[in-house]
């Protein structure tokens, strides 16, 4: 079953929250607006809106509360996308040329802020103190993950907490944020309230993780961009700080290539890909993965049974056996 499927109830809604997406990027001026509006058009799962409304379930479901959070962290991540490629000088995005590549690295760069900017006017409409304060705590940490990210590029000397540490800070946190704050707009029972937010951390874990070995396994056509981008870029991920730890003839022939960066292209990691794929590290990173859900299946327990824990639960299975 494809992932949409799973919540095609949300559908009116969700398209609500598509609509008000785009209103609320519209811009004066045509690059800006052409800019950020083509993040938009090339579409996205959309899953942090889906976790928004669906936590919104556990309390007084009211949609005007519950969209402009959803509206307001699906721009965010949108806005964090946009830097992302800049750093990664990333040519593709979701089968589309990345706003970089179609203008430059400062138009995107300010597409990014005014994205970003916009997403904090809109939420602004929500008078809840709390929410503001958690969101703006989970954009500290989201830029301290993308800097540590910059940092630790080509070091091939990591533990595995360093790797988590930078997981949990660009990605997870905000799909848990995505969770708890669906809970506060509808006014969700704080036991509920923190059973979510525990939820959509541990997804988030495993939704990287994947993220992470599909980089590996996954075809272009299948990520709707190059495979093998995060060891390009000195990105050391599960799979590749598992290989090493396995064989220490790969990992000193690594640590050599990663010696001369520009001299790196796809053609010369071949061999290093190929290794990782044919290893135990693709299984092993799985496995870790699979912990994390089963940590996210123990929080919905905590939860009453209605048609949307069971989505949530879906939802949890699918990112653990997606192939996309």
């Amino acid at each position: 079953m494809k992932l949409p499927m799973i919540y095609s109830y949300l559908k009116k809604d969700l398209d609500k929250i598509e609509d008000a997406m785009t209103k609320t990027i519209r811009a004066e001026h045509p690059v800006l607006e052409d800019a950020s509006v083509q993040l938009l058009r090339a579409g996205g799962k959309r899953i942090r809106p889906v976790f928004v409304l669906l936590s919104g379930k556990f309390g007084t479901y009211e949609l005007p509360r519950i969209q402009t959070v959803a509206v307001a962290l699906e721009l965010i991540h949108m806005a964090s996308l946009v830097h992302d490629d800049v750093i990664d000088d990333a040519e593709l995005r979701r089968g589309k040329p990345t706003v970089k590549a179609q203008w430059d690295n400062k138009v995107a760069m300010y597409a990014g802020d005014y994205i970003f900017a916009r997403s904090l006017e809109y939420l602004s409409k929500l008078e809840e103190p709390r929410a503001h304060k958690i969101l703006a705590h989970t954009i500290v940490e989201l830029c301290i993950g993308e800097v540590e990210q910059i940092r630790d590029k080509y070091r091939i000397e990591q533990h595995l907490k360093d790797y988590l540490r930078r997981i949990r800070r660009k990605t997870a946190i905000l799909i848990a944020a995505s969770a708890r704050l669906g809970a506060i707009a509808s006014g969700a029972p704080l036991g509920y309230e923190r059973a979510l937010y525990r939820y959509g951390y541990y997804v988030g874990m495993s939704y990287q993780i994947i993220d992470d070995v599909l980089d590996f396994t996954a075809s272009e056509a299948e990520l709707g961009k190059p495979a093998g981008g995060d060891l390009l870029q000195g990105n050391m991920t599960l799979p590749a700080l598992i290989a090493c730890e396995e064989d220490r003839f790969f990992k000193e022939r690594l640590t050599q290539a990663f010696r001369e960066p520009e001299a790196l292209d796809r053609e010369a990691l071949k061999p290093f890909i190929e290794h990782i794929k044919a290893s135990d590290a693709i299984d092993r990173s799985l496995a870790i993965s699979d912990r994390y859900l089963e940590k996210a299946y123990r929080e919905l327990d905590k939860l009453p049974p209605t048609r949307d824990r069971n989505t949530l639960k879906q939802i949890a299975r699918h990112i653990g056996k997606r192939s996309s």
